[in-house]
């Protein structure tokens, strides 16, 4: 790789992904003596989907009857694909890591009863701090640095390779272990002014053989202004709903399953956040997600005396469950050196086919993040000398050829375009059916060949290509697995199949990008609970 700028680094992890799951990801690894390197495409502190609002997280005290109710409601809720031992260490994970963000300097505030309330944070307020963390660890931050592509050889990957946008130029950085913490696929595209969501971390895993688990419980949407894209929906909370008429739909409290979906369905829908009517109340919702008031700020609007028209927007796989197939405890993959975290991983074998907002998703990143950094560390020490003297190859083969004359270049804006239309309206990917979804994925394949075309020598142009492929291929896989899962189950439902079948309790597994293979995998303990496992991995509070 040439070009302005060139950047070759040697360590032992990379981390790819600036998020919560990459930021724990990193601090992890250069906690147990590994020589570490985190690439973001952004920047470490407000990159992913914690860094612009509050978060919460599944905060369970060590107490055995707490933990124990937790695990079989996740069960049931899951549609039992999750497994009780990782729910167990997901909750002890998360329980340490918040202690030690406790003692790092974060300030919780106090509940009604005057303890400590740590089942919430404030995206800004944690992942700057995160940043600081990282920092103090020892870790190289190279932000604005995405990653194109893995480097591999005969031994496994060997670290990755990418372009700076701030230069204009590539980066290569060595590491004999990779954690893959990009984030999930919520089909936005910066090409089209949106934030970068799109699913490169599993293309770029895929590349390599790495299995897709999951990925057809990915039907999840977010309620929000139609004029904004922050998706912190619990504000709605406080709102009444009316139709385009102006008639009271809906009065506060909790709403019948697909209550947007169905009144969006049959035209526009409004909201007023009439539960706000003091200003000591409007204060409080303002504290809770500042960032959600923004938008009506700019544009002059009041959400607490003013109707405003809501939207519904697709999020993927950034609160779906699925991603990249993990094969061991700590979040290793099936090929020697690759590790995953985060929305870039499946989460089923913690929540199973329905993760839902915050609390699973938030803590996930962190016991993820915690996990694959540690076992990323003992993989790369434990070769014996560094990855400086390994003959790697790039890996990436999709979105990212060359100009060549005699190549159609990709049509990046279209391709995109293209793939929206098919993810992201209600009557294809909400209220799913078989002949739909068939129709859809027929497109969609018809979108692949088109990114097999060339690439322009500009940064931009290169990560926008691989944007690109990287959505196409989330999309196929997505509706490929949805069209073999013949049941309704989580996050997943057929029309032609209402309800959930048993002889279904089995793991979806796919692979391949250009044919798509799949098989079923069974889940451990057949989702039944399990005397709890303690887990103090690594960690001192």
């Amino acid at each position: 790789m040439t070009g302005p700028a060139e950047e070759r680094l040697t360590a032992d992890v990379l981390v790819i992904g600036g998020g919560p799951a990459g930021a724990w990801a990193a601090w992890s690894a250069a906690s147990h003596g590994a020589r570490t390197v985190l690439a973001d495409k952004g920047y470490l502190g407000t990159s992913g989907a914690t860094a612009p609002g509050g978060t919460g997280f599944l905060y369970v005290e060590p107490d055995r009857e707490k933990r124990e109710k937790a695990v079989a409601e996740r069960l049931k809720s899951g549609g039992f694909l999750s497994e009780s031992p990782w729910i167990y260490r997901l909750m002890e994970q998360a329980y340490l890591n918040i202690q030690l963000v406790e003692k790092w300097g974060y300030r919780f505030p106090l509940d009604e009863n005057g303890n400590l309330y740590k089942s919430h944070m404030q995206g800004p307020e944690y992942m700057e701090l995160m940043r600081r963390v990282v920092r103090k660890a020892g870790v190289t931050i190279l932000d604005q640095h995405p990653a194109l592509e893995l480097l591999v050889d005969e031994h496994g990957v060997g670290g990755a390779r990418g372009v700076n946008r701030l230069t204009g130029g590539s980066w290569e950085v060595r590491a004999n272990a990779v954690v893959i913490a990009t984030g999930g696929c919520a089909f936005l595209s910066k090409g089209l002014g949106c934030n970068v969501q799109t699913g490169d971390g599993q293309l770029m895993a895929s590349e390599l053989g790495v299995e897709m688990s999951g990925m057809e419980f990915s039907r999840q949407y977010a309620t929000t202004a139609a004029f904004s894209t922050i998706t912190r929906n619990r504000v709605l909370g406080f709102a009444s709903f009316y139709d385009g008429e102006g008639n009271l739909i809906h009065e506060g409290g909790p709403r019948e399953d697909h209550f947007f979906a169905k009144h969006l369905a049959q035209g526009p829908v409004y909201a007023k956040l009439t539960h706000g009517n003091t200003p000591e109340k409007q204060a409080i919702i303002r504290a809770s997600t500042p960032l959600w008031f923004v938008p009506f700020d700019r544009a002059g609007i009041d959400p607490f005396t003013q109707s405003f028209p809501i939207q519904m927007r697709y999020e993927g796989t950034i609160r779906g469950t699925g991603g990249i197939r993990l094969t061991g405890d700590y979040c290793q993959t099936s090929v020697q050196g690759l590790f995953a975290a985060g929305d870039a991983a499946s989460r089923e074998k913690t929540a199973g086919a329905k993760s839902g907002g915050g609390a699973y998703n938030a803590s996930w990143a962190i016991a993820s993040g915690t996990w694959s950094g540690k076992g990323a560390a003992e993989h790369a020490l434990a070769q014996g000398k560094d990855a400086s003297h390994r003959n790697v190859k790039p890996a990436g083969r999709h979105g990212l050829a060359h100009t060549a004359d005699s190549t159609a270049p990709i049509p990046v804006r279209e391709v995109v375009k293209a793939v929206q239309d098919e993810m992201f309206p209600l009557r294809i990917n909400y209220f799913r059916s078989e002949p739909v979804l068939a129709g859809a994925l027929e497109r969609l394949d018809r979108q692949w060949p088109l990114v097999q075309g060339a690439v322009g020598p500009s940064a931009t142009g290169r990560v926008q290509a691989r944007e690109a492929a990287a959505m196409v291929a989330n999309a196929r896989w997505m509706y490929t697995a949805a069209l073999i899962r013949k049941e309704t189950r989580g996050m997943h439902t057929m029309a032609e199949y209402p309800e959930l079948d048993d002889s279904m309790n089995r793991r979806l597994l796919l692979s391949g990008i250009e044919r798509i293979a799949h098989r079923w995998e069974s889940v451990p303990s057949g989702g039944q609970t399990v005397p709890p496992v303690t887990v103090k991995e690594g960690l001192t509070v």
